[in-house]
């Protein structure tokens, strides 16, 4: 700031974001952080991070148009489980549909096998197959033995309450969770599976049960030259938020190119049809944070795959 400078680009904790915050706003500077912390946007400081409450109301609007309107969601009890949570109560209650349960594990994953053996309600399902069985096996007349052919290939009987399931967590915790869901007869032949943008990484269906699964994300079409470039200089695959700093220098060209007396105040910064990046189309809000056009993705045994294209422009409804 003393050197002259107009506009500071690239805190990306946000402790690192509070820090500069009360300097910049002071100088008149703003700041466009790579922080996903909502909590540090406004004010001047604009953060280019993916929201998980933006892509967690995405795949539960695509959800909802696909007729799926019994939600359950299985969190972390932590700040980014509760935002999730928070997220798809409130795309619920806008678009309709119900929140038929809610089960939290604590962030060291130490309880996540009982915390999934309770939401599926296996021990009662279990005991209702058990039953039945034996109730049938004391009849030999053609259909009770038919009845009791098929119960046999059964580990639970009765349905689930909900018929999709928000996992809201990424990396060794959602393996170990999805690792759960047909071990309890979560079946997600049965059961769509949702997730967050954490999952927009290439393998993740390594895990068959999340293959099938559904998560929002920017588009892969838009990073993929850039992709190809940084391969080709450095030889390695580029960090996902690379493309991150990479919006937030072009952008800020951009409006330098206009020669407008304040190119980074906030009429230029905010402004309503937004900008074409390497993750798609975004636009920052009066709150501060970048509200993104993202695709809905499914997940497959090698790349996942977009099922709903992301949007061009930004209208009053981008989902």
């Amino acid at each position: 700031i003393g050197d002259g400078a107009n506009l500071l680009i690239g805190p990306l904790l946000a402790h690192s974001v509070h820090a500069v915050a009360p300097i910049s706003r002071a100088a008149g500077v703003p700041v466009i952080g790579l922080s996903s912390d909502r909590t540090v946007a406004g004010g001047g400081i604009y953060t280019m991070g993916f929201l998980p409450g933006n892509e967690v109301e995405r795949v539960v609007f695509y959800a909802l148009k696909q007729g799926l309107n019994r939600f359950a969601v299985l969190a972390p009890n932590d700040a980014f489980g509760a935002t999730v949570i928070s997220s798809l109560s409130a795309t619920v209650a806008r678009y309709g549909g119900t929140v038929a349960a809610l089960a939290y594990y604590h962030p060291s994953g130490d309880d996540i096998e009982p915390v999934v053996r309770r939401l599926a309600d296996y021990d009662n399902r279990r005991e209702a197959l058990l039953e039945m069985r034996k109730e049938l096996d004391g009849k030999d007349d053609e259909l009770s033995q038919k009845t009791l052919e098929r119960l046999s290939l059964l580990e639970t009987l009765g349905d689930l309450p909900f018929d999709a399931l928000m996992i809201a967590d990424g990396g060794e915790r959602l393996q170990r969770v999805a690792a759960m869901l047909p071990f309890f007869d979560i079946d997600p032949k049965k059961i769509r599976v949702l997730g967050t943008g954490q999952w927009d990484t290439q393998g993740i269906g390594t895990e068959p049960a999340l293959m099938g699964a559904w998560f929002a994300a920017p588009p892969p079409s838009a990073r993929e030259s850039f992709e190809k470039r940084y391969r080709e200089l450095y030889g390695t695959q580029p960090p996902r938020l690379a493309t991150l700093a990479y919006d937030a220098m072009a952008l800020a060209a951009v409006l330098a190119r206009r020669n407008n007396a304040n190119p980074y105040g906030p009429e230029a910064l905010m402004l309503h049809s937004g900008y074409a990046g390497r993750d798609g189309i975004f636009r920052f809000t009066e709150a501060g944070t970048a509200e993104r056009g993202l695709s809905v993705l499914e997940v497959g045994p090698r790349q996942n795959r977009v099922i709903d294209e992301a949007p061009t422009g930004f209208s009053s409804e981008t989902n």
